[in-house]
C-alpha cells in the first residue's frame, strides 16, 4: 500500500512538480488548492501524511494544524511555506508540525524530511513498539494434515488485506492468529487494535468502536476516540463478533461499506481504513438464521473464512503442542513419560489449546522440580477414570487393558487410526486386541 500523501498548496506549478516527483518515489499524491478542499479530502479519506503550505487563498495553513492534529493524530504534517519567517516556523511545530521546508524546496530533501515524518507517525501509532517479531518463538501450527491447511491459509491471509473470518471452538488459538496474521502482513508495524465483542454491549460497544462526544451520555465527561479511530491503517480484530449487538451490527456495516462512521454524540463524519479480522466459536450462518446476526454483515465478513479445529480431531499434533509449551515456560527439560505422553494424547481437551496450557502450568507447580506422574494431571488419567467403578476389586491385565482401549475408543469415536495413534501401536496390533475382545465377550 503506497502512502497517501495530501499536498495543499494554490500554486499550479508546485502542485505539477511535487506530484510528478513524489509519484516516481512511491507515493500517491493528491494534491488541492485551499484549506476548505484540504479539510473535505482528510474527512472522506486517509492520509499518511499532508504538506500543507501556510499562506493560502482562504486562511492560514498554521490556523488548521491544531484541528488535524487533534482529530487525526497520527498523520505526518510538513510545512512548506515560501516565508523565511522564524516566529511562524516556531508556531507552527509548536502546534504539531513535524517539519518545516522553505521554498524553493529541494527535492531530495523533501522526500528526506516525508520518510522521517511518516516514521514519526507509526511510533505515535505504536507507542508500544512491537519488539516480539524475532525475539520469541516462532508460532507453532501443528504437523496434522488439518492444521498445515490452516497454515496455508493464514499465510495467503497475511499477504493481502482482504476481511478474515476465523471460527473454532473457545481455546483453539482464534487471537494468536489473528495476532500472527497481522505481524506477518505489511500493516506489521501499524497498530493493532483487539475488541471482545462478548464483553460489551450495547451502547458499551459502540462507545468503544466510535467513540464518544461529551455529552453523548451520561458518563460521558470528555471527548474519547473510539477504536475504530485507533485502527485506522492497522488492523482491527473482533473477538466472538457474533456477540455484537444488532443494533451495533447495522452501524458496523455501514463502516465497512463506506469506511466513514460518527463518534456517539457527534455529527462530524469520520473516516478509518483498517483491516478486518473477525473470529467468532459459534456457527455464524446458523446464527443469521436464527436472526442474531444480520446475513448482510456476515456476507461482508465470509470472504476468507477459516476453520481451526478442536484439538481432539488432531491428537497428532498434541505431543509437539506440549513440548512448545514447555520451552515457552522455560521448563524445555522437563521430562514426560511415555505413559503420561499417551495419557495427555489420550483425554479429549475440551478446553483445546487453552487447556493444555493451563494444565502444564498446574503440573509444573505440582510437581516442584520432581519428575511429572499421573498425579500431577487431576482428571486427566481416561484409565483411572474409567476403572473407578470396579476399585472394589481386583481386575486382571487382560479386562484393565480391554477397558481403557474401549474408553479410548469412545474418546476417538470409533476412529482406529486416531486410537491407535494415541495408545502408540499400530493399527494391526489394535485390530488384534479388539478381535480378541469379541472372543472374550
Amino acid at each position: 500500500m503506497k502512502p497517501n500523501i495530501l499536498l495543499v498548496d494554490d500554486d499550479v506549478g508546485i502542485q505539477f512538480g511535487f506530484t510528478k516527483y513524489l509519484s516516481k518515489a512511491g507515493y500517491t499524491v493528491q494534491p488541492v488548492s485551499s484549506l476548505a478542499e484540504a479539510r473535505k479530502a482528510v474527512s472522506i479519506q486517509r492520509f499518511d501524511a499532508v504538506l500543507l503550505d501556510l499562506l493560502l487563498p482562504d486562511g492560514n495553513g498554521i490556523d488548521w494544524i491544531t484541528d488535524l492534529r487533534e482529530n487525526y493524530p497520527d498523520i505526518a504534517i510538513i510545512i512548506i511555506t515560501g516565508v523565511s519567517d522564524i516566529p511562524m516556523a516556531v508556531e507552527a511545530m509548536r502546534k504539531g508540525a513535524d517539519n518545516l521546508l522553505t521554498k524553493p524546496v529541494n527535492m531530495s530533501d523533501l522526500e528526506v524530511f516525508l520518510k522521517k515524518s511518516l516514521e514519526l507517525e507509526i511510533l505515535r501509532k505504536n507507542q508500544i513498539v512491537q519488539k516480539r517479531l524475532g525475539k520469541k518463538e516462532e508460532l507453532y501450527f501443528g504437523d496434522s494434515p488439518a492444521m498445515k491447511k490452516v497454515f496455508e491459509l493464514v499465510s495467503v491471509a497475511a499477504g493481502n488485506d482482504s476481511t478474515v473470518l476465523l471460527q473454532g471452538e473457545t481455546g483453539t488459538g482464534k487471537g494468536v492468529l489473528a495476532h500472527w496474521i497481522h505481524n506477518h502482513s505489511h500493516l506489521r508495524e501499524k497498530t493493532f487494535v483487539e475488541v471482545n465483542c462478548s464483553n460489551l454491549r450495547g451502547e458499551l460497544l459502540a462507545s468503544e468502536l466510535f467513540g464518544h462526544a461529551r455529552g453523548a451520555f451520561t458518563s460521558a465527561v470528555q471527548d474519547q476516540r473510539g477504536l475504530i479511530e485507533v485502527a485506522d491503517g492497522g488492523t482491527l480484530f473482533l473477538d466472538e463478533i457474533v456477540d455484537m449487538d444488532l443494533k451495533v451490527q447495522s452501524q458496523f456495516l455501514k463502516v465497512i461499506e463506506e469506511k466513514r462512521y460518527r463518534r456517539l454524540g457527534e455529527v462530524k463524519v469520520r473516516r478509518s481504513e483498517f483491516r478486518l479480522i473477525c473470529a467468532t466459536n459459534q456457527n455464524l450462518l446458523e446464527a443469521t438464521r436464527q436472526k442474531r446476526f444480520r446475513q448482510d454483515l456476515y456476507f461482508r465478513l465470509n470472504i476468507f473464512p477459516i476453520f481451526i479445529p478442536p484439538l481432539r480431531d488432531r491428537s497428532e499434533d498434541i505431543p509437539n503442542f506440549i513440548y512448545y509449551m514447555l520451552r515457552d515456560m522455560g521448563i524445555p527439560d522437563l521430562e514426560i513419560s511415555k505413559e503420561i505422553m499417551q495419557m495427555l494424547i489420550a483425554y479429549q481437551w475440551p478446553g483445546n489449546i487453552r487447556e493444555v496450557k493451563n494444565v502444564l502450568e498446574r503440573a509444573r507447580l505440582l510437581t516442584q522440580g520432581a519428575s511429572l506422574t499421573a498425579e500431577h494431571f487431576p482428571g486427566l488419567d481416561a484409565s483411572s477414570q474409567l476403572l473407578t467403578n470396579y476399585t472394589d476389586k481386583v481386575l486382571d491385565l487382560d479386562n484393565a487393558e480391554k477397558i481403557y482401549i474401549k474408553s479410548v475408543l469412545k474418546r476417538f469415536g470409533g476412529d482406529t487410526k486416531k486410537v491407535a495413534k494415541a495408545l502408540g501401536v499400530s493399527r494391526a496390533t489394535l485390530y488384534r486386541k479388539l478381535k480378541k475382545f469379541q472372543k472374550t465377550k
